[in-house]
């Protein structure tokens, strides 16, 4: 039990600092949506969109479990979607959050750049693709 309380307390003790809060993955901020790489770094941009006020779920685990036509109807969702899109370089529209030709025009080219089925549509491949839940 002593060995245990004292593992416990070191861990605390070994975060205290804000240097290390910054370092571990559990402080960082909790919006499920943001853009993440596949190490799960976040890389955000100062530009505020339209779908970045809209409501979400509070986790990502949330999201797993929905289908690709609530999601496509999801604002905040479509906006994460199209903001994925145009940093990996196939989506050149605003950052609207509606599921529009040129979204769907998007995902089809990245499908063909990754050796998927080419549908044009949110498949679960394409989510994972994008680092989204």
């Amino acid at each position: 039990m002593n060995r245990r309380w004292c593992a416990i307390v070191a861990f605390c003790f070994s975060f205290a600092s804000a240097e290390a809060a910054d370092e571990f993955h559990l402080f960082r901020s909790r919006d499920p949506l943001l853009p993440r790489d596949g190490w799960g770094v976040l890389h955000t941009t100062p530009e505020l969109n339209d779908t970045d006020l809209e409501r979400r779920e509070s986790w990502r685990l949330f999201y797993y479990s929905k289908s690709r036509t609530v999601l496509e109807k999801d604002r905040a969702y479509m906006g994460a979607v199209q903001t994925a899109l145009q940093r990996t370089g196939y989506y050149c529209g605003p950052i609207d959050g509606l599921f529009s030709d040129d979204v769907s025009d998007a995902i089809a080219r990245m499908q063909k750049a990754y050796g998927f089925r080419i549908n044009g549509a949110l498949t679960v491949s394409v989510r994972r693709a994008l680092f989204l839940p």
